[in-house]
């Protein structure tokens, strides 16, 4: 099964399950253009009467209402069935459709809980997502900004940025930057190490082990794809700090086999700072805290209401949370990290 937006939501090998148990025993399936398709075998559905014939199919299969949802198509019809009906609306031209299929199943299931009959609730629940997704047509997401997007979007430098950070409790710094050039991510360095040494916090750069030597920044942070620990290691010389993102236990013991001071085990929640970045959640978090040898910091999606949860899952190398968004994305970063710092103080001294 495919989501509108591509995710693979679960193999070819539950088709057989879904024919047999799940079908039978549903009142309306939703299914979207790709997940029809795969419903019937890879059956190619281009048309609206494609799109009809889809739910005559998938009906006889022995749901009593189906839903063939067709997003996909220029005309955004869609088919329902037992009866046919077409349903269309106007095209909302947006990028932001992620769990909109989810979103239309759940407010089906909440009409029909309330008592409608069942095209009624499909039309509800139709309109509902349209309405949202014209309003939401122009947020901008997937990436999402980078540390000098939001900078830019509130005004500042990075280096007013970071002191900022310090001056609310901030204990180390990481700079990531991913779409500059060299010489301008050399000199924000500059100015960020310049910032940080005075204050007696140390700097880390993410990925860039050359802009952290020309900076004199206190060492690295770098990912799975990045230079291995062990040669960064012979790069930078015994005095300098590497970290390592991990996931996994293996990578964790890996990472410490290497040379790695400690290691930034996450996402351990879904965060727009980081493209397609897998989650754990806060048992793949403990899992690699449990099997690491280093110090861990957990990355992804963390901020203020969430912080206290990851801190508290029990093991004493868990020394730390890294933020973005949390901070920088906020107008007073100083009060933002005071709070954030109260905390995770909070949090430690429960332990």
């Amino acid at each position: 099964m495919v989501s509108t937006s591509g995710d693979v939501l679960a193999g070819s090998s539950v088709l057989p399950v879904f024919r047999s148990e799940l079908l039978p025993a549903a009142d309306i399936v939703t299914p979207n253009l790709k997940e029809a398709s795969a419903l019937l075998g890879g059956l190619q559905l281009q048309t609206d009467a494609d799109m009809k014939s889809a739910a005559k199919l998938i009906h006889d299969m022995g749901p009593r209402n189906v839903l063939v949802k067709g997003g996909d198509l220029p005309a955004t019809m869609d088919a329902v069935d037992e009866r046919i009906y077409e349903l269309s609306c106007k095209h909302i031209h947006t990028r932001n459709t992620h769990g909109t299929g989810c979103s239309l199943a759940s407010c089906i299931a909440a009409e029909l809980a309330k008592g409608l009959p069942m095209l009624s609730a499909v039309k509800v629940a139709k309109r509902y997502v349209a309405t949202a997704l014209s309003y939401a047509k122009d947020i901008t997401i997937g990436q999402g900004p980078q540390d000098s997007g939001m900078n830019k979007k509130w005004d500042r430098k990075i280096e007013d940025a970071v002191k900022e950070a310090i001056d609310g409790g901030a204990t180390i710094v990481q700079l990531r930057e991913k779409d500059i050039e060299t010489h301008d991510f050399l000199e924000a360095a500059k100015s960020c190490v310049a910032v940080c040494h005075t204050r007696g916090v140390p700097v880390l750069i993410n990925d860039r082990i050359d802009i952290a030597l020309a900076s004199h920044a206190d060492g690295v942070h770098i990912g799975q794809s990045d230079m291995p620990a062990s040669i960064a290691r012979a790069l930078l010389g015994p005095d300098k700090i590497i970290g390592v993102s991990c996931k996994t236990p293996e990578q964790a013991h890996k990472a410490w086999i290497d040379g790695a001071d400690y290691i930034g085990c996450g996402g351990v929640y879904p965060t727009n700072t980081k493209a397609g970045n897998l989650t754990i959640g806060l048992h793949g978090l403990r899992s690699v805290c449990l099997a690491s040898k280093l110090p861990v910091v957990a990355i992804g999606g963390i901020g203020i209401s969430n912080a206290p949860t990851v801190m508290g899952i029990g093991v004493p190398n868990l020394k730390g949370v890294a933020v973005v968004s949390a901070l920088f994305d906020r107008e007073c970063i100083v009060s933002e990290t005071r709070k954030l710092y109260a905390s995770l103080q909070q949090s430690v001294s429960r332990r």
